[in-house]
């Protein structure tokens, strides 16, 4: 198995992000040696939900995105989530968070919903990828080239269409960082 031992690596999320798709690669990586952090616009807790509908877990918030610094991670992980991702593509701190990432050459992994956050961040034009199929089009629109797979690897980014595809998302991200 891979070792991220002494890797930092940073989650980017607000309410309503799908739990599982925050947990999953959480527990993944932090299996594999990594230290998570958990960043967000909220105060205090993120309240998860499931499906996008159902109640959720609450989870502490390790960081204030306003306070975040790229430079203290090795790589951000977006979860997914229709109100998390939407949530966050207006948020001026998140995005500048998401861009500084792309700007540092630093690996990016956005599942589900979470590529919307990549258009305002404008890290979709170009690029490979994919997402939850009700986004294909707007990453289209954002000059993405989209592609209906478990996995996408364009560069420093991955990405993934939803919770099916999370063992193959977290897999390839271990990978990518080892």
């Amino acid at each position: 198995m891979a070792t991220l031992n002494g890797k930092t690596i940073a989650f980017l999320a607000s309410k309503g992000v799908e739990q599982v798709e925050l947990t999953h690669p959480w527990q993944a990586l932090r299996d594999a040696g990594a230290t998570t952090v958990l960043v967000s616009p909220d105060e205090g807790q993120v309240h998860a939900l499931n499906n996008d509908w159902d109640r959720g877990d609450s989870f502490p918030v390790d960081k204030p995105v306003a306070e975040a610094q790229a430079a203290d991670y090795d790589a951000l992980v977006l979860p997914g989530g229709t109100l998390n991702a939407d949530g966050l593509r207006i948020n001026e701190d998140a995005v500048a968070f998401v861009r500084s990432f792309f700007e540092q050459g630093k690996t990016v992994a956005a599942i589900c919903h979470a590529p919307w956050v990549l258009i305002d961040a404008g890290q979709a034009e170009g690029r490979r990828l994919t997402s939850y199929t009700s986004l294909e089009p707007d990453l289209k629109n954002a000059g993405a080239q989209w592609e209906d797979t478990e996995v996408v690897v364009d560069g420093n980014l991955i990405t993934s269409r939803n919770p099916g595809d999370l063992d193959a998302f977290s897999g390839t991200l271990i990978d990518a960082l080892s």
